[in-house]
């Protein structure tokens, strides 16, 4: 693609003058290459400055393909240089105004430019690592024992995992090394000079002098940074997810990536994570988790009420960028560990896996992913007026005005109708799936023959194992007028109440199995059936409560099949597992499903009790 050549859309210049002075200046070149250079730098002050700051290289563009002159830049990083930092400074600049140029004349797609923006991250800074770890070495603190990076590298957290990095993003890092490579005895030792060079690796990124800065480094995100050191150990880091790991972290973990450093380190440990993230069982309390996760940043920021577009939060508020992620991980989590399909990085490759499989409807991914796409969009363009860190649509007049024309538009009103139109389009898909806590309304036990003694029955609930923590209370007590509702239409209420009563007292634990409920009804009108028709079953199922995930197979309601085709699945169902230990737990899971799908199958005569019959023995063998 050559920017010289004729563009699909343009920049309108806000200031004419300095769209004029760009012109003058740049004479002699290709017309469509002068009004893509008089749109930027006429709207966008940062722009007008890399402009002028590189307006020799400039020059060159036109004529050249942006991904080989992206290209020679990469290459370029790695050039020998005494001052690391102003060399890298100085080509964030000419990646920054190709990128946007690319970006701004239509030539490159969302995609193509994040992963431009992330792929100089990458390599500045796998370059700033390896400079500083060559001193290290120089002075005695690490042995080049010929490990690469002395095992050290960095997982690139949130976009710059992804791929998704905007103009103006913090790189999100976190440090770890390979601490199997050194004497256990030299740990301390180790892990301090490891610190040291993780230190000069974020001065030489977060520097910041007339030439601006590389990047600015954000090393939260690492276990329990409250009381740990910038590096740990992998291992070290591993044990901490294993005992104290978090819903978030599991998130955040979705869209982690070796960027720099030892990468097969890197990539080794991300596996050993797996696990942590991936749950093999389905995991729907974490739509709970998220729900109050959205609720507690909406409340803390200010952003719970409706979003008004001038000075709308295109990133935190209701409709925007991270409610579009939240709803994509959060699908994610639910059903990741027994997909691996699912496990995308970014955003909109996860949007497009969950409809491929039926999680998400066609309409509904293809709303979010249109709206993701115009939002970060947007996004790059209030971060490229100031290279500043915002996601705040401005309030005053004639910074919208500039917003519209560095977007190629000039009629605002019609420019911030659509955009409040696609809040609105995302707000109603994600509070669909995050609702707003509301009270729940009393449950309609009156509805029974013998309401005192339904309600009487139903009190005595808030003792049992499954509703004594906070959270499965609350869920509960959003699910319990359906409940009422249901098991008062069963044909005999009082009997369906009982048998929901003997579930409901094995089960030892309420909040994955009411967050599964809360999140597809259709399972609590089966439950109902099954307490009306089968309690036997019902206690079967308390006992048992993970044979629900079965439920949401498309395979569940699917003919039996015969020994050969239940042999082939189990096959299937262990494959990847090595140790003896999981293949027995994972045997007992599978055996246990199996069981509830004949018994579910049996009672709504999907199958004939010959069959029901024949498959139990084969199950049983």
């Amino acid at each position: 693609m050559d920017l010289g050549a004729p563009h699909t859309q343009c920049p309108k210049p806000f200031d004419d003058a300095k769209a004029a002075e760009i012109r003058a200046e740049f004479a002699g070149l290709p017309d469509p290459f002068r009004a893509l250079l008089a749109g930027a730098g006429a709207s966008s002050p940062y722009l007008s400055g890399l402009i002028a700051r590189h307006a020799a290289w400039v020059r060159t563009l036109p004529g050249q393909p942006a991904e080989a002159v992206l290209q020679a830049l990469f290459d370029a990083v790695a050039a020998p240089r005494a001052d690391l930092g102003a060399h890298l400074r100085g080509l964030k600049g000419q990646v920054a105004l190709l990128t946007a140029l690319a970006d701004l004349g239509g030539h490159w797609p969302l995609e193509t430019v994040t992963a431009a923006l992330t792929g100089f991250a990458d390599k500045a800074l796998d370059a700033a690592m390896a400079a500083a770890l060559a001193k290290a070495v120089a002075r005695g603190r690490l042995a080049d024992d010929g490990a690469p990076y002395g095992g050290l590298f960095a997982l690139a957290m949130g976009k710059m995992g992804a791929l998704e990095l905007n103009y103006s993003s913090d790189i999100d890092l976190i440090f770890l090394f390979d601490e199997s490579l050194y004497p256990a005895a030299r740990y301390a030792e180790t892990r301090s000079a490891m610190v040291d060079v993780a230190k000069d690796v974020v001065r030489c990124l977060s520097a910041v002098t007339d030439a601006g800065y590389v990047f600015r480094v954000d090393l939260r995100l690492r276990p329990d940074p409250a009381t740990t050191p910038i590096v740990i150990g992998a291992a070290a880091a591993e044990r901490y997810y294993e005992a104290q790991g978090r819903l978030w972290e599991r998130a955040a973990m979705i869209k982690a990536r070796p960027a720099a450093g030892d990468v097969a380190a890197g990539a080794r440990f991300l596996a050993s994570l797996s696990p942590f993230v991936w749950r093999r069982s389905l995991d729907f309390a974490a739509i709970e988790d998220i729900r109050v996760l959205r609720q507690k940043t909406l409340a803390v920021r200010g952003l719970g009420g409706a979003q008004r577009v001038p000075g709308a939060n295109l990133k935190l508020g209701r409709g925007g960028i991270r409610e579009i992620e939240f709803l994509a991980q959060t699908l994610q989590l639910i059903y990741g560990g027994r997909d691996p399909g699912l496990r995308a990085r970014g955003t909109r490759p996860a949007l497009a896996a969950l409809a491929a499989r039926g999680l998400v409807t066609p309409d509904d991914a293809n709303t979010l992913d249109a709206a993701y796409v115009a939002h970060r969009t947007l996004e790059h363009r209030l971060q490229m007026i100031e290279d500043a860190q915002t996601h705040t649509y401005p309030v005053a007049e004639a910074a919208r005005a500039r917003v519209v024309h560095l977007s190629g538009g000039g009629d605002v009103a019609a420019f911030e109708a659509a955009l409040g139109a696609r809040f609105a389009a995302v707000e109603a898909r994600a509070q669909a799936i995050f609702p707003v806590e509301k009270e729940t309304r009393p449950a309609a036990w009156s509805a029974f023959p013998d309401a005192q003694a339904a309600a009487s029955r139903a009190a005595a609930w808030k003792g049992r194992p499954a509703l004594r923590s906070d959270r499965a209370s609350r869920l509960f007590q959003r699910l319990e007028p359906q409940i009422a509702e249901r098991l008062s239409g069963a044909h005999a209420p009082e009997e369906a109440l009982a048998a929901f009563d003997t579930f409901l007292s094995g089960l030892p634990a309420g909040v994955q199995v009411f967050s599964l409920f809360d999140a597809n009804p259709p399972l609590l009108d089966l439950l109902v059936d099954i307490c009306a028709r089968a309690p036997r079953l019902a206690r079967y199922l308390g006992r048992h409560p993970g044979v629900l995930d079965a439920v949401l197979s498309p395979q569940f309601f699917a003919p039996l099949g015969s020994r050969q085709a239940l042999a082939a699945a189990l096959n299937a169902d262990l494959a990847g597992i090595s140790d003896f230990e999981r293949v027995l737990d994972r045997v007992r899971v599978w055996v246990h499903e199996r069981q509830f799908q004949i018994g579910v199958q049996l009672l709504q005569g999907l199958a004939t009790p010959d069959e029901a019959g024949g498959v139990y023995s084969d199950i049983a063998e």
